[in-house]
């Protein structure tokens, strides 16, 4: 099944996707409750789409694809490095991403998402498929000066945590095998990112579980599991598209801040 959120009238809405790429309404989140299935809101083209979730929790993995780890001349992680971004970094499809005043260096990052349907604490990894509701699109905005001079001293949030800094979607696709799905961006129609999730270090399961040791899993939460080699920067006036197999292509234009 395929997911999405979308405006209307100025309220939000779930709805699912059809096989002939209309919307019909749904009654209620289709992670948190079993929502009935309404009228038809219209082509998925025509509607104002929202980020397809609001997670309590945006958890981020670092250096977590193989070649981007060769990329970065970094050692290979015996963990998963991961971080937080607040909820104000979300955006959805169609979304405009700030180009911050005191950044001069920011990059895009496209990322495949875990989105989590049931509430996980100390899950296996055998079981841990079990406790996703499926997947999404994101772009992990980075502000690399930011972000570099917080490593340093050994900590990390302004450069990955500024407004506008979390692209997702457009859609939820549930029932899909993540393990080998085909990722791209495209910066200003260019391919500068092109790998497969296959590349990963840790896996899937292995991130749902490992995560689950340390914080409980909440239904609606988020997972970037990290993004593949080839990352560069973006200016406003850029557009940015992170399409990956079976999930379908996020788009956003990059403006600067006011």
């Amino acid at each position: 099944m395929r997911y999405v959120r979308y405006l209307s009238n100025n309220v939000a809405h779930y709805g699912q996707v059809e096989s002939n790429g209309s919307v019909r309404e749904l009654s209620e989140s289709p992670i948190t409750g079993r929502p009935k299935v309404g009228a038809s809101a219209g082509p998925l083209d025509k509607l104002t789409l929202l980020p397809p979730i609001e997670p309590a929790k945006i958890i981020c993995v670092g250096l977590n694809y193989r070649e981007h780890i060769k990329e970065t001349n970094a050692a290979t992680p015996e963990f998963p490095m991961l971080f937080m971004k607040p909820r104000t970094t979300l955006i959805g499809h169609g979304d405009a991403v700030v180009y911050p005043k005191i950044s001069s260096v920011v990059h895009y990052e496209a990322e495949l998402t875990i989105v989590i349907g049931k509430k996980a604490r100390n899950v296996s990894e055998e079981s841990a498929l079990d406790y996703v509701f499926g997947y999404t699109a994101a772009n992990d905005i980075s502000a690399r000066d930011w972000q570099r001079k917080e490593m340093a001293a050994g900590f990390l949030l302004r450069g990955k945590g500024f407004d506008t800094f979390c692209p997702i979607g457009p859609a939820i696709v549930t029932d899909i095998d993540a393990s080998d799905l085909e990722i791209t961006l495209r910066h200003n129609g260019e391919v500068k990112q092109h790998a497969r999730t296959s590349d990963l270090l840790f896996s899937v399961p292995y991130l749902v579980a490992n995560i689950s040791q340390t914080l409980t899993l909440e239904p609606g939460d988020v997972i970037l599991t990290g993004t593949p080699s080839g990352v560069g920067p973006i200016q406003p006036g850029d557009t940015t598209e992170v399409e990956i197999e079976k999930i379908g292509v996020l788009r956003n234009t990059v403006v600067a801040e006011e």
